[in-house]
This record gives C-alpha cells, sequence and structure tokens, in this order.
C-alpha cells in the first residue's frame, strides 16, 4: 500500500506547476500599444493579461479576447474573437490585429511591455492609466 501512496505523491507533485505565464512575469494588467515597428501608433489599442492565460483588450473600433497558451517568454494568442464594427480607425485596428496575432516573443522590462518575433516585427506597450 505505501508503494502505491508514494507513487501517487510523486503523480500529484509532478502536476504541480509554478506560474510559467507573462502575467507572473510583470504581464498583469492592461497596456497600451506605443509604437509598432518602431514608429508611434496613434490609434487607440490596448491589452490586459488577467488569469489562466486570459487575454483581453480593445482596438480603436473593437473589443477582443483571446488566450495566450505560451509560457514566458514564448507568446501565442489562440481562440481570438473580436467584435465586429467599423469605425473611421478600422485600418489602423486592422494593422494592431495583424501584428498582434505575428508575435512569437514577450518581453516585461519596468514600465515596458515588448511582443516582437523572428522576423523583427515589435510592438511596444506601456501600462495603461488606471489599468
Amino acid at each position: 500500500m505505501r508503494p502505491i501512496l508514494i507513487a501517487l505523491c510523486a503523480l500529484a507533485l509532478s502536476a504541480c506547476r509554478a506560474d510559467e505565464s507573462l502575467t507572473a512575469y510583470g504581464g498583469a494588467g492592461a497596456w497600451q500599444l506605443v509604437r509598432l515597428d518602431g514608429n508611434p501608433y496613434e490609434a487607440r489599442a490596448t491589452i490586459a493579461f488577467g488569469p489562466e492565460g486570459t487575454v483581453t483588450g480593445q482596438g480603436a473600433c473593437n473589443g477582443y479576447g483571446a488566450t495566450q497558451t505560451a509560457p514566458y517568454p514564448w507568446f501565442e494568442l489562440t481562440e481570438m474573437l473580436s467584435t465586429q464594427m467599423a469605425c473611421a480607425a478600422l485600418a489602423e485596428e486592422q494593422q494592431f490585429f495583424n501584428a498582434l496575432t505575428k508575435m512569437t516573443l514577450a518581453e516585461v522590462s519596468g514600465e515596458v511591455l515588448i511582443l516582437s518575433n523572428d522576423a523583427g516585427e515589435s510592438m511596444e506597450f506601456t501600462p495603461l492609466p488606471g489599468g
């Protein structure tokens, strides 16, 4: 009986993992996009990281949600959905969404969140005031 109990305890301990999400490494809360590929981003775009990989945000026209599935420092959004409203800044919003889906790495450095990929593309975020 004792070997079975030891095996079950070992199995339970192996299932316990530290939080390896972006949230655990300083990414918690809401961020606003300030630079896209090194250029100032003039439209409004936000991203917020919540518990268990939840991601929400607001583009220039539409709200969105997704799941961040990769452990830090990798970045991968899945199950991304957004509302479908039009506005004058729809082209800028589409640029934001297209860039967001291409990002593969995340780095939190103080008051800056940088999403990037191997192609040299990047998105720089700062904390959203009040977020």
